[in-house]
């Protein structure tokens, strides 16, 4: 049997763990320079707010129903996310992380347990320990889990578990599912299906597996056969990354050099830092900067350069100044920027280094450099100890106003109670 739990309104949820107060009211979370809504509390929804609706647009909805409004806090989000994460690894062997809410869970060898009393003390101690409400779907594949884990969170007479063990719960389930609700059926496929009278999960579980073969190719036939109760979905284990990409979009429009040179320096400092995490180095750089597209009325540019590192790097001091050398190439004044980013690729293991006969850098004493920086920078905070191109002034940086503090990661942040 597989689970897959996952945190409900997870962002949303992330705020009024530590907001007990917004119980019950509407809140949004925006993206990036809060722009626009990334994610929802259920209230939210029912008041008719679109996701990736852009936030201006919604300023008269959203004041004349007092909705919570916040900036994307990540480093918040992160960490509940691993505190979830760690409490759901005390009650199973084996799991694998899907995303930053969700997890599939192995019942390997829980035969004789009765599989819905362990879900809902799962449920229970992972609400009690972080906070966060869950919910968990349990099924014989991926793909019916994730059919129970919708039953899970709808009905509130589950208690946060829905298990299917038998073929009447499965024909039950996918008789109430829609098909566009499936996991693996995308838009396109749906409207397909529906052409064909294919309504459900159970109309298209009815249909010949040569038919879906035809329609859908070798991925609706796996589907299919995970909504019959046949698993064929594989644990997906990490995957080196191809390429690293770091970018942002600017809190205010740049039209010199300097504040877009200290942003590409911390785009290409923090690819290092993600290679050295992971005992990578990347062999090419590209950096690419270009104005508001959604601004036609101002004049327009874009441009990108990629430049072959003599020898693969994960060194931050060696990545900056390639990745500065590029901009330096690419910049032209009389515009306003809007972005900015640095790709790195060309990935490999950290060892073996194939090195280069005329290099005549002391890879050994920069990498002793970069092992005491990323050892302060774990202890005492991230970017305590920084490369000086990085700046200090970061006109350049997101636009947070609606920034929730970092309870859980930050000394400064934290609860301060008083007893009298």
């Amino acid at each position: 049997m597989v689970g897959l739990i996952d945190c409900n309104n997870f962002y949303a949820s992330c705020e009024r763990v530590f907001q007990p107060s917004l119980n019950g009211k509407a809140i949004v979370v925006l993206s990036n320079n809060d722009g626009c809504v990334i994610a929802r509390s259920v209230e939210a929804k029912l008041l008719g707010i679109p996701m990736g609706e852009p936030a201006f647009k919604l300023k008269e909805l959203i004041e004349s129903n007092q909705v919570a409004v916040f900036s994307s806090n990540y480093v918040l989000y992160g960490d509940m996310s691993h505190r979830v994460m760690t409490t759901i690894g005390a009650f199973v062997p084996e799991m694998e992380v899907y995303s930053i809410d969700e997890a599939f869970l192995f019942f390997d060898g829980f035969e004789n347990i009765n599989l819905n009393d362990l879900g809902g003390n799962l449920v229970r101690t992972v609400i009690r320990n972080t906070g966060l409400p869950v919910s968990l779907g349990i099924a014989p594949t991926k793909t019916l889990a994730k059919v129970a884990n919708k039953f899970a969170k709808k009905y509130k007479n589950y208690k946060g578990v829905c298990v299917i063990d038998n073929e009447e719960k499965r024909e039950k389930a996918l008789k109430l599912t829609k098909i566009g609700d499936v996991w693996g059926i995308g838009r396109q496929y749906s409207k397909k299906l529906e052409y064909y009278s294919v309504n459900t999960a159970w109309d298209f579980t009815q249909r010949s597996k040569a038919w879906v073969r035809q329609q859908m190719g070798v991925v609706g036939e796996r589907t299919w056969l995970e909504l019959r109760g046949v698993s064929c979905i594989e644990t997906e284990s990490p995957k080196s990354k191809k390429t690293i990409c770091t970018s942002r979009s600017f809190g205010e429009k740049l039209t010199t050099i300097e504040p877009v040179s200290e942003a590409v320096a911390n785009f290409a400092a923090a690819c290092a830092e993600k290679l050295r995490a992971e005992k990578s180095t990347a062999a090419m750089v590209n950096v690419f900067i270009h104005t508001n597209p959604f601004a036609p009325n101002q004049p327009q540019y874009y441009n990108q350069i990629t430049l072959k590192l003599p020898v693969s790097s994960n060194d931050s001091t060696e990545l900056i100044e390639c990745a500065i050398r590029g901009l330096k190439a690419i910049f032209k004044e009389g515009y306003k920027y809007k972005k900015a980013g640095v790709i790195v690729s060309e990935i490999t293991p950290e060892r073996p280094l194939q090195a280069d006969l005329f290099d005549t850098r002391d890879r050994s004493k920069y990498k002793k450099a970069m092992l005491a920086m990323d050892k302060l920078n774990a202890s005492y905070g991230r970017q305590k100890v920084k490369i000086a191109a990085q700046g200090f002034d970061r006109k350049w940086k997101l636009k947070n106003e609606k920034l929730s503090p970092c309870y859980s990661t930050n000394l400064k942040d934290i609860f301060v109670v008083k007893a009298d």
